[in-house]
């Protein structure tokens, strides 16, 4: 009897062993799907070099989803200002999605992105007003912009190609519009870094609108905390006493800014 009790209980460890490895593999095994948000405040918002929150902070976050194979989605925020082209909105919501692979040193990133801005009001925007020595008059409804995107990376330097599939954020007859940007982000160790940034708009059919723009700055890793200084600059022809393109008046349709000038962004962020 006592035999038969040791060999049953000896085979019972037979089974429970290998029932345990296989559990303890299929714990370890990275998941197909990742997961992960970000928020971040900076003491202002730039979008390609130019001020979207009039000067003003940006509270700012989203969430991404990734697979295996390389496809992803996702969604990112941020207030925006009226004085900036948003009409009777605050609100900036992108939704993209795309492809993107790496082979050792090397990657490619191929997508598209919508920028939508709930509550604004295109037929009413300053940002394309003759006011502000523009032509044209842009579509009603809500401000938006609908882009394609291609990128190639090597490194610490990414190259990429956007293009606008609609008209470039309802400026009349613009769809077409490209910005090609090559950026640089290089750790320097003990969680600092440093980022620089070149980019270029041309604004089709709006050829006193093209631009370039430029971004140098340095990062800081605390504890998963990412604190940020840059400088940012650009090319943009923003002189108020001028009436140019990038002279943005403010919500009450008074005053005015040099859109494009060149200021300091400072930051804080974090992934999770």
């Amino acid at each position: 009897m006592r035999k038969t009790i040791i060999a049953a209980s000896l085979a019972a460890t037979a089974f429970a062993v290998p029932n345990l490895a296989a559990a303890q593999a299929a714990a370890a095994a990275p998941s197909d799907h990742t997961l992960t948000g970000n928020v971040g405040l900076f003491s202002q918002y730039r979008f390609r070099g130019i001020m979207q929150t009039y000067g003003n902070p940006a509270l700012q976050g989203g969430v991404d989803y990734s697979h295996s194979s390389g496809f992803y989605a996702g969604n990112w925020n941020s207030n925006v200002n009226e004085g900036a082209g948003f009409p009777g909105g605050n609100l900036e919501m992108d939704f993209y999605g795309g492809w993107k692979k790496t082979w050792g040193d090397w990657g490619i990133d191929i997508g598209a992105i919508y920028y939508y801005y709930p509550g604004t009001h295109a037929g009413s925007s300053r940002m394309f007003s003759p006011a502000n020595n523009k032509t044209g008059k842009v579509a009603d409804g809500n401000v938006h912009n609908f882009e394609g995107y291609i990128g190639g990376s090597w490194k610490f330097l990414t190259l990429k190609y956007s293009r606008a599939f609609s008209d470039y954020f309802q400026a009349p007859n613009t769809d077409g519009s490209g910005y090609i940007e090559l950026n640089a982000n290089y750790d320097l160790g003990d969680g600092w870094g440093i980022q620089g940034h070149v980019g270029h708009l041309n604004f089709k059919n709006m050829s006193k609108a093209d631009y370039t723009d430029w971004k140098l700055g340095v990062t800081k890793d605390i504890g998963g905390w990412v604190f940020g200084a840059a400088y940012v600059d650009t090319n943009a022809h923003g002189s108020c006493g001028k009436g140019e393109f990038y002279c943005f008046l403010n919500s009450s349709g008074s005053g005015g800014k040099n859109a494009g000038k060149a200021t300091a962004v400072v930051s804080v962020t974090k992934t999770f």
